[in-house]
C-alpha cells in the first residue's frame, strides 16, 4: 500500500525501486534485506549505547529515542502520512505531563 502510493505521488525515487534495479532483485528479496539490515543497526546501536564514550549520555538518549519513534512510525508502513488505529493508540498513550 505504502509503495504504491507514493509511486502515485511520483515525487520520488523508493529506496525499494533503486534497490531492485541496482541488484536485479525481487521486491521480496528487497524487503527481506531492509528488514536485515534494520534488524544489524539495532544491534549495532545497542552495542555502541553500552560502551563508554565522550559523548554525554543523555544526547545518545535522545538519539535512540529518535530512532525508536522513526522505527515505530515506519515499521509496517508510513504511520506518518496514513495514521491508523494502532498509531494513534500509541500516541494515545503517551504520558502528557512529564513523570518525573
Amino acid at each position: 500500500m505504502y509503495m504504491q502510493f507514493e509511486q502515485k505521488r511520483g515525487h520520488v525515487a523508493l529506496g525499494i525501486e533503486c534497490y531492485m534495479k541496482q541488484y536485479g532483485v525481487s521486491m521480496e528479496q528487497v524487503y527481506n534485506e531492509f528488514h536485515n539490515q534494520t534488524m544489524q543497526a539495532w544491534i549495532d546501536i545497542n552495542q555502541e549505547c553500552l560502551k563508554p564514550t565522550i559523548v554525554p549520555m543523555p544526547l545518545l538518549n535522545r538519539v535512540l529515542n529518535l530512532s525508536r519513534v522513526m522505527d515505530i512510525i515506519y515499521k509496517e508502513g508510513d504511520g506518518y502520512t496514513h495514521v491508523g488505529k494502532v498509531m494513534k493508540n500509541n500516541i494515545g498513550s503517551l504520558p502528557i505531563d512529564s513523570i518525573v
